[in-house]
């Protein structure tokens, strides 16, 4: 069994690969075959077809064989098998080609959206920490021959330069020391703890929201296409959402479903989706075109998701370029000024 898992453009490939041989009426075995291209070495993929090829030659099913490839994740595994039992294994797999794609695009969004304004955060730490130890003294030691002294001289607000950019350097580095400590907990398992800090910046909260929501709409799209009943589709999406306040609320809808209502009229009841949403479902309930409109919000929701984190990227890259000019500029300032100051008096 492989120990290392398929990231999701890996899983998109493998499932829209095998869902065109399937529609194409090529078994399991002989796609699995035509997928390893006689290749028994190799990266993560390859590895994994060589146990799936022995499983099917053994006459267990597909769902099976990932199970025991190892390189799945579980939803992928769970939502393979319900197509297999419900006959609609063609449809389920092209279904987890888009959600896994689209997880790779949203993934990468933030991944930018994080890249480029820690790599700014880098660059005003390392200017203002030359500012502070080459620059800035240097000129200190140029006026201090020239005044005999610079703090009694008319120069001395030079020494404001200096309390600005310590002031900014010690901002930049408190931020950058956060964020550290933010990824140190998440890649420990600390996830709940680093989501509520950022639920305390209203736009970070709204992208972890909207992310829950694309999962749990995307979810319930494909296990109602797998023939599972509402009730056992709201279920089983629950866990895929990973984010606690949209579980919160699906525990409510779930509630109401008890009750007997539809997952349409308990998420409109509860304010699960923006009412425009909200409204979009119950007349895709009542229309019969349920698995429609769930892929229509899916898609709307991942769009919502990629301007909310292009907006939070428009509001940070612009605040540190500006950090980065202020400091820079008053700094180079403070000490040209005297210079100035002392051509203009010959």
């Amino acid at each position: 069994m492989a120990k290392q898992k398929l990231d999701h453009l890996g899983v998109s490939a493998f499932c829209e690969s095998m869902g065109m041989m399937v529609r194409s009426g090529i078994t399991t075995d002989e796609a699995i075959s035509l997928l390893q291209g006689g290749k028994e070495n190799g990266g993560v993929l390859e590895q994994g077809l060589v146990v799936m090829k022995e499983q099917v030659d053994q006459g267990y099913g597909l769902a099976r064989a990932m199970k025991e490839s190892g390189i799945f994740p579980d939803y992928a595994l769970q939502m393979v098998e319900a197509g297999e039992s419900s006959g609609r294994l063609e449809d389920i797999l092209f279904r987890l080609s888009r959600y896994y794609s689209d997880q790779k695009t949203i993934s990468e969004k933030l991944k930018n959206a994080v890249t480029y304004p820690a790599a700014m955060m880098i660059l005003i730490i390392a200017v203002l920490a030359v500012m502070l130890t080459m620059v800035l003294p240097a000129f200190k030691g140029v006026y201090d021959n020239l005044t005999g002294s610079l703090a009694s001289s008319s120069y001395s607000y030079i020494r404001w330069a200096y309390g600005f950019c310590w002031f900014a350097l010690i901002v930049m580095v408190i931020i950058a020391a956060v964020l550290l400590i933010g990824l140190l907990l998440w890649n420990k398992g600390k996830k709940e703890t680093v989501e509520k800090m950022l639920r305390k910046i209203p736009l970070c909260g709204s992208i972890l929201d909207n992310m829950g929501m694309f999962r749990f709409t995307s979810a319930l799209g494909t296990f109602l296409a797998s023939g599972e009943m509402q009730d056992e589709a709201v279920l089983n999406s629950l866990p895929m959402t990973d984010c606690k306040p949209i579980e919160e609320k699906l525990k409510k809808c779930v509630t109401r479903m008890e009750e007997g209502h539809s997952i349409a009229q308990a998420a409109y009841d509860e304010e699960l989706f923006e009412p425009v949403y909200g409204r979009m479902l119950l007349a895709g309930e009542r229309s019969g075109s349920m698995e429609n409109v769930l892929e229509r919000l899916t898609g709307l929701l991942e769009e919502n998701c990629g301007h909310l984190v292009d907006r939070l990227v428009g509001i940070v890259d612009p605040l540190l370029s500006g950090i980065l000019m202020v400091s820079v500029g008053l700094s180079l300032l403070s000490v040209m000024l005297p210079l100035i100051g002392m051509m203009n008096s010959f």
